[in-house]
Order: structure tokens, then C-alpha cells, then sequence
């Protein structure tokens, strides 16, 4: 732990990444201690920011590449010169020697790369975080790309998920931190990652996706060689098109750039709600449109390493949630919240749709490229600190998916509006969901269970009789019991009543001359009120 933090110092330090830092935005007292930081003694070198940046990134290893590519989808977020040098980190990472992939290849199928392929290219295609990618091709003629996880990368990502827990675990005891829930989604980001290091669960979901898409012109995925595959080696269909990011081919080749930006959000949409399972990786090194029909544009997908799906609970809270946005219903917005436990149930709902109401207000009206999603995001954080509010960690995989998906809108049609794009899509599968099909095809997915159990009903329905019969006997016995025990606490109250007479009446008797004695010499208001006084005591 501690040679991995003296590494991740010494590349900062190496890269004078302490530049990148908006110093006239910090604090007086980080400031004054930037100023005088040993760090300043190193020089920066003729490297630009963008490109320390990057080579930082790289040093630093897979989960800081990542990071890297996320951020490369923003561009509205960062300058254009780090924007353009971190979108190299999504397919243009230093490979590794094209010996060692062979040697791991071999390793992996146990047989000879000359058994296994007719040709097998030295030089990678493209190399990424976790993985590089290499041509080939079978005997059989087939062009394929052999993908294979890079050596020793998994000791190095175990390091860093422990850094990670440990700052996670350091946060969860600050209170504004807590509500992030960082332990959870550190946890839930472990497993997503770790998925990434076994090929065959990605050639699962690639198949998956696939046949969610089978015939589809939104989205082509490529067909994976299932015998050629193992944990750290995948072999699959060779795909020809244009990377997604390259605007300028896309444009020369007459490629309807609005029609393609609004096909990412209904793929998008398609995947979480019709499907349940959305890839979660969509940046653009991720992402190719088809060179056939560049009117019609069809998407390619590859690398489906991470994918996510939601509850049907969590699908229902989304979709009515985001329904609720676009209608402008922000009391909607704060019920839901409410009612599924995203904020505490004491929270004032008119009070909480009014804060939502003034950071989201200005959004919902405008075209994507007059939208600042990072001035939304930072009014949403200070809204969720105000009340609360708790990150999900289920969620975050989709937060980002959609990130990179308007990010990708943004980059293909500024114009694009989001919101209006999505509606449509969202109030079909809303009524879908709450109508006769929806009834139905929950009946059909229920059926089987429903098959079973059908010859059981006359026996279950008679042991639901018998118990119902046994809790009425139950119920009537102890009714019984309790007018048994309450007419004899009426006794007993008449029996104590009668007592207390008996023993006031031989009072009185035995006290009667003394009494008529002392009454004699008494006023006859004295006299009165010890009357009432006795009566009194004789009705208690």
C-alpha cells in the first residue's frame, strides 16, 4: 500500500500535475501551500498539459485510464487541448510487446498460434486499459480480432481498489461524505471491474446483446468464436466502420449526424427499459457507425466488458422519475424520491420539489449544446447535501452510461435536445408496462410457477380454509376468555362494593350514639356536609 502511494506521488510529481490545479479557486491557506511546495522545483518540460496529463494516466495504471476515459467524453468540461489528448486513452494506450500476446495466446487455447489461425498480426490494432486487440484470420477465411488482457494487470488494479477502500473508508465517517455511501460504490465499481479481467462472462453479455439486437437497425454487435475463446482470450468477428468520434469522416461520407446522435439515446433507452441490460461501457473508442446506409446510420458495439441492469423497482422509480422531469412535475419528483427511500421519510416533499424546481427549471426548455451538465450536476450535489440524500449505488453505472451518452449527442449534433428525444420512448414502455400487455406479458413470464403450482390449489386452498378456520376458533375462544375474565371482575367489583357497605354500615353502628352525641351540638351545614361525605364514600 504504501510503495503504491510513493509511485502515484512520484508520477505526480514527475508530471507536475499540481499545474492542472484552478490555484485561484482554492483555498488561501492550499494556496499559500501549493506556493511553497517542494513539487515547484521540478521542472514541467516541454510537454503540454493535455499530454502530462494523459502520460500520468497511463503511468498510474487501469482504473486511472479508465477515469481518463470518462473524462475524455466530456469536452463541454475541460479544455480543448486535455479533452483532445485524453480521447487517446480510449483506444491508443503503449501496448504491450506483440511476443507477449502471442505467448499468452498459445497459453490460453493450448495450441500453436499457426493451429489456431491462418494469420495472426505482430502489431496491435488498438489497446486500451485493459486489453489490446490484434487482427487475424481463421482457416476457414473468416477475418476475426483476437482480444487478449494484458500480463499482470490484475496485481496492479488489486492495489489500487485497496487505496480505494481505504480512502472510502476514511470518507464514511466525514457527514457530508457519508450520504455518498463510498464503501458501496467502491464495492460495486470493484465488481464491475473485475468482470472486465474474464473474457468469457464479456463474450456472454456480447451474445446477449446481440440477440437483444438481432435484426435491429439501430445496432450491430459482432459475433464472438465461442471455441476460440478462454478467461484471458476472446476471438471475435472482424467489424469495418468509422470510430464514432470521427466527425469529419462521418461528415464525408454523408452521414445523417441528427438522425445518428437521436439513434444513441433511443439505444440507450432500448437497452434499460425494453432490455434490462444496457451496456455501461459506451465511450467512444467503444462505439463505430456501419459504412453501409450513412442516411440509415446503424451503431457497431464492442468491448461489452461491463453491463448493467436494474430491479423491476428501480426501472419503475426511474422511468416515472424521468417522466416527472420532462413533464415539469417536480412535487412528482420529490414524492418518488420520497416514497422509494432516496431521502429520509421526514423530508418535506413541497419543500424538496422547490429546491429541484431551481436547478432543474432551466434546463428542460433548451438545446443540448446551451445545457451546462456541470453546473447541474454541482446544483443537484448541493441539493442532495441539503436533504440528504444518498447516492445508489445501482445507479452509478447508469449515471455514467448516460454521461457518455450525451457526451456523444453533444460531440455528433450540439442541437440535439435530450429531453424531447427521450420522451416518446419512455411514455411507450411506461404504457406498455401499466397496460394490457404489460399484464400480460407478466402472466406469461409468471406462467411457468403458475403451471406448477396449478394442481396444488385444491390442497393449498383447503390448508389457507383450515387455517383461516383455526385462527377463528382462536379468536373465539379467547373472546370467550376475555368475558369470562370480565364478568368476573364485575363480580368481584360488586362483591368489594357490598364489602365496603357491610364494613361502612358496622362503622356507623358502632359509632351511632357518639354521632347523634357530637351531630346535637353541631351547626346543621357541618352536619350536611358529613352526610354527603359518607354517601360519597359508601357509592366508591
Amino acid at each position: 500500500m504504501s510503495l503504491r502511494l510513493l509511485r502515484i506521488f512520484w508520477v505526480i510529481t514527475r508530471y507536475r500535475l499540481d499545474t492542472l490545479l484552478p490555484l485561484d479557486r482554492l483555498p488561501w491557506w492550499l494556496r499559500t501551500l501549493f506556493r511553497l511546495s517542494p513539487l515547484r522545483l521540478v521542472p514541467i518540460g516541454p510537454r503540454s498539459r493535455g499530454e502530462r496529463l494523459r502520460l500520468a494516466l497511463e503511468a498510474l495504471g487501469p482504473i486511472f485510464v479508465k477515469f481518463g476515459q470518462v473524462l475524455s467524453t466530456r469536452r463541454d468540461l475541460l479544455p480543448e487541448d486535455i479533452a483532445d489528448e485524453l480521447r487517446r486513452l480510449q483506444d491508443q494506450v503503449p501496448p504491450f510487446p506483440g511476443a507477449q500476446a502471442r505467448a499468452r495466446v498459445e497459453e490460453e487455447l493450448g495450441m500453436t498460434i499457426a493451429e489456431a489461425f491462418a494469420h495472426f498480426g505482430p502489431e496491435a490494432l488498438a489497446s486500451a486499459s485493459i486489453a489490446q486487440v490484434h487482427a487475424a484470420r481463421l482457416h476457414s477465411g473468416e477475418d476475426v480480432v483476437v482480444k487478449i488482457i494484458r500480463p499482470d494487470i490484475e496485481r496492479v488494479m488489486r492495489q489500487d481498489m485497496a487505496l480505494m477502500y481505504r480512502v472510502a473508508s476514511v470518507l464514511k465517517h466525514i457527514p457530508e461524505a457519508r450520504r455518498l455511501r463510498p464503501v458501496e460504490v467502491v464495492r460495486d465499481y470493484e465488481a464491475t471491474l473485475f468482470d472486465e479481467l474474464d473474457l468469457t462472462k464479456e463474450a456472454a453479455n456480447t451474445s446477449q446483446l446481440k440477440r437483444n439486437f438481432k435484426d435491429s437497425p439501430l445496432l450491430f454487435v459482432p459475433a464472438t468464436h465461442w471455441e476460440l475463446t478462454r478467461r484471458r482470450v476472446m476471438v471475435q468477428e472482424r467489424i469495418h466502420g468509422v470510430p464514432v468520434a470521427d466527425t469529419a469522416a462521418l461528415v464525408a461520407q454523408g452521414t445523417d449526424l441528427k438522425k445518428l446522435a437521436e439513434r444513441g439515446v433511443e439505444i440507450f433507452f432500448t437497452q434499460v427499459f425494453r432490455d434490462n441490460f444496457f451496456h455501461a461501457d459506451m465511450h467512444p473508442g467503444n462505439i463505430f457507425v456501419s459504412l453501409e446506409r450513412p442516411h440509415d446510420p446503424q451503431y457497431i458495439a464492442i468491448d461489452c466488458g461491463i453491463v448493467g441492469s436494474l430491479t423491476r423497482e428501480d426501472q419503475d422509480y426511474l422511468a416515472r422519475n424521468l417522466l416527472a422531469f420532462f413533464h415539469q412535475d417536480y412535487y412528482e419528483v420529490a414524492a418518488l424520491h420520497i416514497e422509494s427511500g432516496w431521502v429520509g421519510e421526514n423530508t418535506r416533499a413541497n419543500e424538496f420539489a422547490a429546491a429541484i424546481r431551481t436547478v432543474c427549471e432551466p434546463i428542460l426548455e433548451k438545446p443540448l449544446k446551451d445545457i451546462s451538465f456541470g453546473q447541474v450536476l454541482l446544483g443537484l450535489f448541493q441539493t442532495a447535501r441539503r436533504f440528504n440524500m444518498e447516492v445508489q449505488p445501482q445507479l452509478v453505472l447508469l449515471q455514467k452510461t448516460l454521461l457518455n451518452i450525451e457526451g456523444l449527442g453533444r460531440q455528433l449534433y450540439p442541437d440535439l435536445d435530450l429531453w424531447r428525444t427521450a420522451k416518446p420512448y419512455l411514455e411507450q414502455w411506461m404504457k406498455e408496462r401499466a397496460g394490457a400487455s404489460g399484464f400480460w406479458d407478466s402472466l406469461k413470464r409468471q406462467a411457468p410457477e403458475l403451471t406448477r403450482q396449478l394442481p396444488e390449489l385444491p390442497v393449498l386452498a383447503h390448508q389457507a380454509l383450515s387455517r383461516v378456520e383455526h385462527e377463528h376458533r382462536q379468536r373465539h375462544r379467547q373472546a370467550e376468555a376475555m368475558s369470562g375474565i370480565r364478568s368476573l371482575l364485575q363480580r368481584q367489583g360488586s362483591s368489594r362494593r357490598r364489602l365496603r357497605l357491610g364494613l361502612l354500615l358496622l362503622a356507623m353502628a358502632l359509632a351511632w350514639q357518639p354521632l347523634t352525641d357530637w351531630a346535637a351540638g353541631q351547626p346543621w351545614p357541618v352536619v350536611a356536609a358529613a352526610a354527603i361525605g359518607v354517601l360519597l364514600l359508601a357509592w366508591h
